[in-house]
Formats: structure tokens, C-alpha cells, sequence
């Protein structure tokens, strides 16, 4: 019993009725049988609703990161530099330098 005198119920009770659940609802069996397939089916639901919200949010986090992303063209004979990411080996530091070159570009492949 809890401080306001009613009892502990499980969140999960709550979405699908156990027996406790039912007999103090006072549902009849057709309704108890009928339930958790209307649960399970509303699960299902929820399930696809946050596929599709998930989908949506990957999609517009895509499009807001691919907005800032420039085209570029490299032709032979320019100078490039090369990124040195944190996770290489080469990156010594917070101090030490963050491109590597120049280097010329002798061939662009597709």
C-alpha cells in the first residue's frame, strides 16, 4: 500500500490488463479476451508511428547537415589539403595542426 492507501500498479499492467488489472475493472470474459488483441494492435500502431517519426527526423537532420556541405571540383595540377580527424593516428594533440600538404592533384576519379 502506498502513503494515499491504493495499491502499486505497473506501467505495464496498466497498457496490458493482468488479472488484478481485470478483476478490478469487473470486465466480463468476452471483453478480457478481446482486450490484449486490441492492445497488441495498438502497440503495433505506436511502434510504426515512432518508425515513422524517427524516419522523419533522420530525413530533416540530412537535409539541414547537407544544406552547409559545398560542391567542390578538383582538376589536375590544383593544390588540396588533407584533414587530419581526431580518431587518426597522425592527430598528436589539441595543439598540433589539423591539414596535412599541400598536395597536387595529378588525376580526379569519379
Amino acid at each position: 500500500m502506498l502513503v494515499y492507501g491504493t495499491e502499486v500498479v505497473i506501467l505495464v499492467e496498466v497498457e496490458i490488463p493482468s488479472l488484478r488489472i481485470i478483476q478490478e475493472a469487473e470486465l466480463d470474459n468476452a471483453e478480457w479476451v478481446k482486450s490484449p488483441y486490441e492492445h497488441i494492435a495498438l502497440i503495433d500502431g505506436k511502434r510504426m508511428n515512432t518508425n515513422c517519426h524517427g524516419q522523419l527526423y533522420h530525413n530533416k537532420m540530412s537535409r539541414a547537415f547537407n544544406k552547409r556541405v559545398k560542391p567542390r571540383q578538383f582538376a589536375p595540377g590544383k593544390m588540396v589539403l588533407k584533414r587530419i580527424f581526431p580518431h587518426q593516428g597522425k592527430a598528436k594533440g589539441k595543439f598540433s595542426h589539423n591539414w596535412q600538404g599541400p598536395y597536387m592533384v595529378h588525376q580526379v576519379l569519379t
